[in-house]
């Protein structure tokens, strides 16, 4: 027989009895469903951080006081917490010194700033951000009207601004904010511009911010008063590694760093924070794995119980078939395909359920959507695999009864 009819007939057998079926497909639509609801929500959050670590632009890393990936509390590594602020002095030494970077930017920042327009203004939750020009263009700041800053601005300490989208939503209702006077902790700053929307994370908008003259911003709060971040972009990928190496030793050496010694900064890339990430998410993954292998490991043997059973009730269908000409091959064939059928049945019902139910949970932390390609590729793997070796030995079973044997069988 032709594996076409082979496989239909496989498929006729399955639905023949339903309850059986539906019991059967339990086991597999458990265990791929515990692995793919899992990998869904985990895929969902992943992108919504992916999407809002945007701030960076492409092939750039920063130099910072402190680590993102250590604890800031009393129980936080002492180490970094005695480290020096990193001045901008020093991060003007270093654009001199690092030629094969495309830009050196220096940034600084304070949370928690109102920001007045007439008798408007914000909740107290601005942060404002002083930025030097290559500051603005690491962090992949585009101005949607208005203009950018300019080198003049930071030499002069101009009192000018460019806001996030939310602050001029909030204080610049139906009016154009370009050339309006704003007031920062007393201080009259002029608008200039107005950046393009950010990315948002987990459905919380990211432009409740204000851009200023990082000379201007040290004005305001002291030249000393916060550590400076650099921002480094690279020319392209390839140089990139090359660049952070460079980097950190032209740094070593402003610092003064004694060789043998650690470094007192950390360097951070959008690629340090997903990395980070993604190692907190791996023992989740390994574990849901675990369980998903467990619960079809208990669902194999299910289909191999059923497909015994099976092979027992249809005993004298298998002896008739035989007696008419039906090779070994074909029996087996088509035995397998019954179990694999079952596998990858319930495969799909646990995936669609899994996919389904993930971004349901997914949609309450306010993340976009997402469906796990490689883990739903994994699953129907291991349903394949799982039809396979569970429905090999009933199929054996089957091909190898005796047909006189069979046909005697009540």
């Amino acid at each position: 027989m032709k594996i076409n009819q082979l496989f239909s007939i496989s498929f006729q057998s399955v639905l023949n009895n339903k309850l059986r079926t539906t019991l059967t497909l339990l086991g597999v639509v458990v265990g791929i469903f515990s692995i793919i609801v899992i990998m869904t929500i985990i895929t969902m959050l992943q992108n919504s951080i992916e999407d809002g670590l945007s701030m960076l632009n492409k092939n750039t890393f920063q130099i910072e006081k402190f680590d993102r990936s250590q604890a800031r509390g009393p129980g936080g590594d002492r180490s970094w917490r005695n480290r020096k602020d990193i001045t901008i002095n020093e991060a003007k030494r270093l654009k001199e010194q690092l030629t094969n970077a495309k830009y050196v930017g220096a940034e600084q920042w304070r949370m928690g700033t109102v920001i007045q327009f007439g008798n408007q203004d914000t909740n107290p939750n601005i942060s404002l951000s002083g930025q030097t020009i290559d500051g603005v263009l690491t962090n992949n700041w585009k101005v949607e009207y208005g203009r950018d800053l300019r080198q003049s601005d930071i030499d002069n300490s101009t009192y000018v601004c460019i806001l996030g989208k939310d602050i001029v939503e909030k204080i610049f209702v139906n009016v154009d904010p370009i050339g309006k006077t704003i007031r920062v902790n007393g201080k009259p700053l002029k608008v200039i511009g107005v950046f393009e929307e950010q990315p948002s994370m987990f459905g919380q908008s990211n432009d409740n911010f204000a851009v200023i003259p990082i000379t201007t911003w040290q004005s305001f709060y002291g030249k000393y008063s916060e550590s400076v971040n650099i921002m480094i972009t690279a020319y392209n990928t390839e140089e990139y590694e090359e660049v952070i190496e460079a980097a950190i030793g032209h740094f070593r050496k402003i610092r003064k760093v004694k060789p043998g010694e650690d470094n007192d900064f950390s360097i951070f890339s959008n690629a340090s924070l997903i990395t980070m990430v993604d190692n907190i998410t791996e023992p989740i993954k390994i574990g849901a794995l675990v369980v998903s292998v467990i619960a079809l490991l208990a669902a194999g043997v299910g289909i191999m119980n059923i497909m015994l059973v099976s092979v027992t009730e249809r005993t004298r269908e298998i002896g008739i078939r035989k007696a008419i000409g039906a090779k070994k091959s074909s029996i087996l064939i088509q035995f397998l395909f019954e179990a694999i059928i079952l596998c990858l049945v319930g495969g799909l019902v646990g995936i669609i359920l899994g996919v389904g139910i993930g971004n349901l949970a997914g949609s309450f932390l306010n993340a976009p959507s997402a469906i796990p390609v490689d883990w739903v590729i994994i699953g129907i793997t291991l349903c394949f695999m799982v039809g396979i070796i569970f429905g090999t030995y009933p199929a054996y079973k089957a091909a190898n009864l005796d047909p006189i044997e069979a046909l005697r069988y009540e």
